[in-house]
């Protein structure tokens, strides 16, 4: 019995291994299709993407706590090109880092998904499960994240907009 619960948690540990390691490799895969995808007409749709504009919806599903494991943890050093360091920093030039960083998700996203189906059908449904669960929190929540602080971005610019349509 007890070769079991050691089995059982050895696959765990490879299967969740697994995840993460496809999720990093998916990154990769993001931003390489892309810096290719940024080049074509249609990336300017891509660029307002708006899945949940709803912020109580994102607090229920945990995207807050989520920024706070982001902005607490190592995760904070992967993407410093992202903050608002002072009032002069320009918001433009932050939102399309951003969305290079929300869209490269989104697609490291779709691939892990591709990868979970195929693990489903030639492993077993917990092995998809677990990938997708890995790929959730790797992939479509850093994705939501990006979303919730362009409105943010978009707030503040606005603002700028009317501040400077007032003074001239």
């Amino acid at each position: 019995m007890r070769d079991v619960g050691c089995n059982f948690k050895k696959t765990m540990i490879k299967y969740i291994t697994f995840g993460i390691s496809i999720s990093f490799i998916s990154w990769i895969v993001g931003m390489v299709l892309n810096s290719i995808l940024v080049k074509t007409e249609y990336y300017k749709k891509l660029s307002n993407l708006n899945f949940i504009r709803s912020k109580s919806f994102n607090k229920i599903i945990g995207i807050y706590y989520f920024k706070w494991v982001v902005k607490n943890t190592f995760f904070r050093f992967f993407n410093p090109g992202l903050r608002v360091e002072s009032r002069n920093t320009d918001l433009t030039e932050i939102r399309k880092e951003m969305t290079l960083a929300e869209i490269s998700h989104l697609i490291g996203f779709i691939f892990v998904t591709f990868f979970a189906i195929y693990k489903t059908f030639t492993v077993n449904l917990l092995f998809g499960f677990i990938i997708m669960v890995v790929n959730v929190l790797m992939n479509l929540y850093p994705s939501l994240l990006q979303q919730e602080n362009k409105r943010r971005i978009d707030k503040l610019m606005n603002r700028q907009m009317k501040a400077a349509g007032s003074k001239g």
